[in-house]
């Protein structure tokens, strides 16, 4: 047996060499469907099937709040408080936000990325530091000791792993920091992938901003209690919470939810990568219905020598075992060929994965994927082995051997013929998939986002030291730095913003209106923006009604504000708001006058509606924020101007870090960032899928011609034309290809309901897409009927004949 198998190995080997091109096209089309598909799982399988890199991973939660209409808000200090004294369903709690410190000392100052956190942060990680040790409960009361954790990668970058760093003190904002942990150095913060170092939050409960929405929780399930049981827990206390306390901050329609830390991870990016997943498998699919047909038509080919080995003894079994054994070696081929497809997939994805993708790091052909691609081309190998291999057990080769084995039999086209159709339906869709991308891109682009972010330059300032401790010396140096760069050669317009639009930034406050004769007093969360003057000129924001912020809306003058549209309309609908009142944040403020009401921007995506807010100028916020936006607007190119704007910037104070330089036009785009990795990779799935259809209606096609040559001979000695002949091939080509179309438009209306939570303003049966998409494939496939229609009408009868 084993000898045997041997011996069909070596003649399988031989048969392909013997057949070059069919041996190319076949191992090539194979390892466009492996490695395309390994490619993906490798980026796929850290993301949606991997545990978290965490012990006991499935206990780790997040505890989230979340509005009526279904939007999530970040927590409170307040509300973290409350539950962790009334849940026993966790082993432990934590809160955090980001945290941005510039570090100073030898080397120049640089701004890193970091989270204050509570003290049993790590504990619900279920990772400690490598080095020294994690944070304990009096290292997060007020006014303790400054403590910092830092990185495996800050701690070899900037301190050259110093063996002695517990201990040492490092300048961070100006201020001193013990470091008492290193973590280990395959430590993966996925809920703030980007962190370097981790300070306690240090939380001064008598202050308003306990009740701020700036935190998220997360804890560790004990071992008993399930989700279910901790979210009704969960649900329990905060509505017991929000009875004690109450804060203004808080609206009645807020309610807690317990969510898996794996899901809340995936959330925002698993639809695309079920879409993309479910479309590399459509290409797969293709491509294995692409080899199959060559088989059978490489079957037909071998029909006198199945016959002859037939004659000579060799059972149904021993052929079957041969042409499995040649499909094997083939997808094995195409599979090694395929996974280094797949390396290189895997690089080129990294470069184009949007932004926050999670565990974009870990993507790698590693073992798994390896072991995936190796088990895929096996699993390959036998699928589409098992055409060919029913085609020759079909009845008894024998009786074939004598007779004249020129003609094909009817049983052969049809399968041929099923399988084109097979191709043209999965073709359809993929194109489908990538056409309804694609409209919902261009309807995304064309929402009025607010604001004109042509020739915009965006920088991020950011004040360290303690010097700028004092709220007057913050102040002071952002308005100096913004008079430096007004005075830039080139600068036409130049504001600061403490958020900006499509940045990613989440500042949102409770804004709370005064009663009317009217309307009873009540409150709103909106984005708040504490901007210069001049900051909507500069971004072009439409003003609707009264005035904007000018100079003379400065710290000890009436506090002003500007409301946008859709806030102004949801509070006083037709009513004129100027001259109205609110207060902004905790009740204890003065409050702000409307002055004036601005067109609506979006701030968190161009897909978001989401665009309540309210404009302060930052001389009369209440306090003065250490990092802000600046916005500029210069003649011509506007990148030009960055290292001149840099200059004046540090020309006020060259110690102070300016980042994330960006135009704001990369930003816009940035935001259908997600959308765009899907729509990329469909449209190379399509594009492939486009091509391996068309090249197996071109072979079906050829074929057919070069198997019906006696009979178009006899046709055309009979009186056909060239142009009937030519019809007589091109309806054969636009039958199968009619037939995928109708069966692939039921496929795509189906499939298409996976892409929806990615679709923007377009229905996922859009008339107008699949309209588009069927004729392209009938385009594509009149070109590759268009060679063997040729063909045929070349066929001269009477050399025809003279063969008979």
């Amino acid at each position: 047996m084993i000898e045997t198998t041997f011996a069909e190995l070596r003649y399988a080997v031989r048969r392909l060499r013997a057949e070059p091109g069919f041996t190319a096209v076949a191992a090539l089309t194979v390892a466009i469907g492996i490695g395309a598909t390994t490619a993906i799982f490798s980026a796929v399988n850290p993301i949606l099937f991997e545990t978290l890199p965490y012990p006991d991973a499935g206990r780790i939660a997040v505890i989230q709040e979340i509005r009526s209409d279904g939007s999530h808000l970040d927590g409170t200090f307040g509300m973290y408080r409350g539950l962790s004294e009334r849940v026993s369903s966790f082993d432990a709690l934590a809160v955090f936000k980001p945290w941005q410190p510039t570090m100073t000392g030898r080397e120049r100052p640089e701004r890193l990325d970091g989270q204050r956190v509570s003290a049993r942060y790590f504990q619900v990680l279920g990772v400690p530091p490598i080095i020294g040790r994690s944070f304990q409960s009096s290292d997060d009361l007020l006014n303790a000791a400054n403590v910092v954790v830092l990185s495996d990668g800050l701690w070899r970058r900037r301190f050259e792993a110093d063996p002695a760093i517990v201990g040492r003190q490092i300048t961070l904002e100006g201020s001193g920091y013990d470091v008492i942990g290193v973590m280990p150095p395959d430590f993966e913060n996925v809920l703030a992938p980007s962190a370097e170092l981790w300070a306690p939050l240090q939380y001064d409960m008598s202050l308003g901003t306990a009740w701020g929405h700036h935190l998220r929780t997360v804890g560790r399930l004990r071992p008993g209690p399930g989700i279910e049981q901790a979210a009704r827990e969960v649900r329990t206390a905060g509505r017991d919470v929000l009875q004690a306390y109450r804060p203004e901050t808080y609206g009645p329609d807020v309610e807690f939810n317990v969510t898996p830390l794996q899901d809340e991870v995936t959330r925002g990016v698993k639809p695309a990568l079920h879409a993309v997943l479910g479309g590399v498998i459509l290409v797969l699919l293709i491509a294995c219905v692409n080899v199959a047909n060559l088989l059978v038509a490489r079957g037909v080919r071998r029909r006198r020598e199945f016959a002859l080995r037939a004659a000579l003894g060799a059972g149904q079994g021993r052929l079957a075992r041969q042409l499995f054994i040649e499909s094997l070696v083939l997808a094995a081929f195409g599979g090694a060929i395929g996974l280094a497809v797949a390396a290189a997939g895997v690089r080129a994805l990294v470069a184009i994965a949007p932004p926050g993708l999670p565990r974009a790091g870990a993507m790698a052909v590693d073992a798994t994927a390896f072991a995936f691609g190796i088990g895929l081309t096996t699993l390959v190998g036998l699928a589409f082995g098992l055409v060919p291999v029913l085609q020759a057990l079909h009845g008894d080769p024998r009786p074939d051997f004598p007779d004249d084995l020129r003609h094909t039999p009817g049983g052969h086209r049809r399968i041929r013929g099923t399988l084109v159709v097979a191709e043209v339906a999965l073709a359809l869709v993929l194109l489908a998939g990538s056409g309804l991308l694609l409209r919902s891109l261009e309807r995304l682009f064309a929402v009025p986002i607010g604001f004109d972010p042509s020739g915009l330059l965006t920088m991020q300032v950011q004040v360290s030291g303690q010097r700028f401790d004092a709220d007057a010396e913050a102040s002071r140096f952002f308005a100096q730095a913004l008079e430096a760069v007004r005075r830039v050669p080139g600068v036409t317009e130049a504001s600061f913003t403490s958020q900006l639009p499509l940045s990613g930034d989440l500042d949102e406050y409770g804004v709370h209106f005064e009663a009317t004769p009217a309307r009873p007093a009540r409150s709103y969360g909106a984005f708040r923006y504490a901007v210069s003057p001049g900051y909507v000129e500069t971004l072009r924001i439409a003003l609707r009604r009264g005035r904007l912020l000018d100079d003379n809306d400065r710290a000890g003058a009436p506090p002003a504000a500007l409301v946008s549209e859709s806030l102004a309309r949801l509070r006083f609908g037709e009513v004129d708001p100027i001259g109205h009142r609110l207060r902004i944040g905790p009740m204890d403020g003065s409050p702000y006058t409307i002055v004036g009401v601005v067109a609506d921007v979006r701030q968190m995506s161009m897909a978001s509606s989401m665009s309540d807010a309210v404009y302060t100028t930052a001389g009369q916020w209440r306090f003065a924020d250490r990092t802000m936006w600046l916005v500029v607007r210069a003649r011509g190119d506007a990148a030009a101007v960055v290292p001149a704007v840099r200059e004046a910037v540090w020309s006020v104070d060259k110690d102070q870090p300016i980042v994330r330089v960006a135009m704001l036009d990369d930003l816009v785009a940035a935001t259908a960032a997600g959308r765009r990795f899907a729509l990329v990779l469909f449209e190379a799935f399509a594009l492939a899928a486009l091509a391996l259809a068309a090249a197996g209606i071109f072979a079906v096609l050829a074929a057919s011609v070069a198997e019906r040559t006696r009979e178009i001979g006899i046709r055309s000695a009979l009186g056909a034309t060239p142009g009937r002949i030519l019809a007589l091939v091109v309806r054969e080509g636009f039958g199968l290809t009619g037939l995928g179309v109708a069966i692939g438009l039921a496929g795509a209306a189906l499939a298409s309901q996976a892409l929806a939570a990615l679709l923007f303003d377009v229905s996922p049966v859009d008339p107008v897409t699949y309209a588009v998409v069927v004729a392209l494939l009938l385009v594509v496939s009149l070109v590759a009927c268009a060679v063997p229609a040729w063909r045929a009408t070349q066929i001269d009868p009477a050399v025809t004949l003279r063969a008979e």
